[in-house]
């Protein structure tokens, strides 16, 4: 259901009014296209943002968490500012359905605090550090480009995205379900602690697959078909009874 009683604030992500009600219940209606409920139970928001732009970003390196770094490069401190002013618009001229973020948890890695910390300056909260939400660790191929890992392990990167259960070689490689499981505890934690309120994460792209993945029940072999750009924003609606909505995917943050 929606967040706030049928109003003329209520709104549609696109920021055109709520019309018409829930189909065969007469309760107050939900935004056009927004996921179909037959109750009143109220989510837990989670605005899902990925940091802004670092080095390895643009070598296109695997980063992980394996290291703390890298920092952000000046283009990545401006996306996570540009990021901060879009995460600013939830619940007011944006997706008016979803309350104002009231929490900031980010990865422990220096790239999310410091998108944090834009985020957190902006929206006047102080972010929490919570590893349950950090990268991948990549084993022995971080810091290396796909093309090197091709060449030092021939054919393991494909079905590491493509099956999910392969894991990089070295200590601590995580496969895709393996992050799966880390961000499904993560994301029953933010539910278990209650709904009606909105919390942004900031993390990282293979986390923010495995978050929509887990969330929307899909097999962890096609995580790695969405698009989750430096500095994008994605949208999950946690549900009680686990029908979550995926009401936002990789929207770029850049020209806002």
């Amino acid at each position: 259901m929606s967040d706030q009683p049928l109003s003329d604030a209520a709104v549609d992500p696109a920021g055109t009014p709520a019309t018409g009600a829930d189909p065969g219940v007469g309760r107050a209606p939900r935004p056009s296209g927004a996921g179909v409920r037959f109750d009143d139970d109220q989510p837990c928001t989670v605005v899902l943002v990925r940091h802004g732009q670092t080095t390895m970003t643009l070598s296109r390196g695997y980063s992980g968490s394996g290291e703390p770094g890298p920092p952000l490069d000046d283009h990545g401190l401006e996306q996570a500012r540009n990021a901060a002013r879009l995460v600013d618009r939830v619940g007011h001229d944006l997706w008016g359905d979803i309350h104002y973020p009231t929490e900031l948890v980010a990865s422990p890695m220096v790239r999310t605090q410091m998108t944090a910390g834009e985020i957190g300056a902006r929206l006047g909260l102080e972010p929490r550090t919570d590893a349950t939400f950090q990268e991948a660790n990549f084993g022995d191929w971080q810091g290396l480009t796909s093309e090197q890992i091709e060449e030092r392990w021939p054919g393991m990167l494909e079905p590491w995205h493509t099956r999910g259960d392969v894991r990089p070689p070295g200590d601590g490689g995580e496969s895709i379900v393996d992050v799966g499981e880390r961000l499904r505890r993560g994301l029953e934690g933010l539910l278990a602690a209650g709904g009606d309120r909105t919390v942004v994460v900031v993390s990282h792209a293979v986390a923010i697959r495995a978050a929509l993945g887990v969330a929307m029940g899909a097999n962890p072999g096609s995580w790695s078909q969405l698009r989750v750009a430096p500095a994008s924003v994605s949208i999950i609606r946690l549900f009680q009874d686990r029908r979550h909505e995926i009401a936002v995917v990789g929207v770029p943050s850049e020209g806002w």
